[in-house]
């Protein structure tokens, strides 16, 4: 047995007790109150770690080795869902209607477990860590923290993260090269007509009519707009319109998100959202009404560096063995893609999901879980990607 799986051996029960604990107490974005503090304890009882805030609840850990050479951010998130846990755990959550039903609470305990791993090394590394604890990635909490300065002072050359991922077997990881979580909008559209008596619907303009064109009419954005050999995405979550059944009301809101695994700036060559709201505009228009579009909370495909992922998929085999390798890209959103438009950055996904241990739900439902074998085997992967680029770059 080498020496990293040693290490990582014997930090594996405190690991899963650390995962237990916080997936006891969720917290949502912005409110990671007690998820801080633990966190924040954790560091300032490592030697040789600097300890600060960002954006509120957010936490950096700050590691400076014994020699000069790169800065290496790692990355865990810290907030949970607003979803009643019906899983039954022994450990299952405490908290009325919140549940880390995404595997945050296993990334947060996995990067303490790496900066306590780490700590000690730091009198032979070359270059910095820090070590990032983000609070709201389901509404790029990201991005916040960049603008706040976190890949500044030292600035930071490169980052690596991971997700704990259900759909991917237990003892399989992906790390592939390029775009392999989608770039996604959210979006608002709210339709106004004019309300009035579903006895006399000549003389008002149905925003409800005018709706349900919009839902059908947009789904062309993917089919006839895009390239059908590109991957996107485009659904609705929420429409709400109306009070009763014999009154047309006067406006429609509708929710959704579209996808995408290429490049959808509004001056990109594909431009998703610029369609979606001529799309919208121009059906509206038809029926004499109005759609005014909004986006919100969006963020750039998470794109792997080619040289990181090389790194990772050495990594990979290291911790897991030769058929570890599977590709898993998907259409979930990350926000760890605002460091990969940044710096040369790599996550990978490593598989948590097994039928032996119950984990086959799928993220963000309530009865979602891991393998928690699946929390030393990304631990080591983090480890040998953090310690191969330090070294190789120092």
């Amino acid at each position: 047995m080498d020496e990293i799986k040693r290490l990582v051996r014997e930090a594996t029960p405190h690991m899963v007790g650390t995962r237990r604990l916080i997936h006891r107490q969720p917290e949502l974005g912005y409110r990671e109150f007690g998820t801080a503090a633990l966190v924040e304890r954790a560091l300032s009882g490592l030697d040789g770690v600097g300890v600060s805030r960002v954006t509120g609840t957010g936490v950096v850990g700050v590691m400076a080795g014994a020699k000069p050479g790169p800065v290496l951010l790692l990355r865990a998130d810290l907030d949970a869902l607003p979803i009643q846990e019906e899983t039954g755990l022994p450990f299952a959550s405490e908290i009325p209607g919140v549940m880390h039903a995404c595997g945050h609470d296993g990334h947060v305990a996995i990067l303490l477990a790496a900066a306590k791993i780490l700590s000690p090394m730091r009198a032979t590394l070359p270059g910095t860590v820090k070590f990032v604890f983000e609070p709201n990635e389901e509404e790029v909490g990201a991005l916040a923290m960049i603008e706040a300065g976190v890949l500044e002072n030292p600035t930071v050359t490169a980052a690596a993260s991971l997700h704990l991922w259900a759909p991917l077997p237990l003892g399989r990881i992906s790390v592939d090269d390029g775009m392999t979580w989608a770039g996604m909008d959210h979006f608002t559209i709210k339709v106004r007509g004019r309300g009035g008596h579903t006895g006399s619907p000549h003389l008002a303009i149905d925003p409800i009519l005018v709706a349900s064109h919009i839902v059908v009419g947009l789904q062309a954005l993917q089919s006839r707009e895009l390239d059908p050999l590109l991957s996107s995405s485009l659904v609705f979550g929420r429409i709400t319109g109306g009070r009763i059944a014999n009154v047309i009301p006067d406006d429609v809101e509708l929710e959704g998100t579209i996808r995408y695994l290429f490049d959808g700036r509004d001056d990109g060559p594909h431009k998703p959202r610029v369609r979606l709201q001529e799309i919208a505009s121009n059906i509206a228009k038809a029926y004499r009404a109005e759609a005014e579009v909004n986006f919100y909370c969006s963020q750039p495909p998470l794109n792997n560096h080619p040289r990181m992922a090389a790194l990772g998929r050495a990594a990979a085999l290291a911790t897991a063995g030769p058929d570890c390798l599977q590709k898993c890209q998907n259409m979930g959103g990350e926000d760890f893609s605002e460091f990969s438009a940044r710096v040369p950055s790599v996550m990978a996904v490593i598989g948590a999901g097994s039928e032996k241990s119950g984990a086959v739900h799928s993220h963000h439902s309530s009865r979602f879980a891991i393998d928690e074998d699946a929390l030393p085997i990304a631990l080591e992967w983090l480890l040998r990607t953090a310690l191969s680029y330090l070294r190789d770059a120092g």
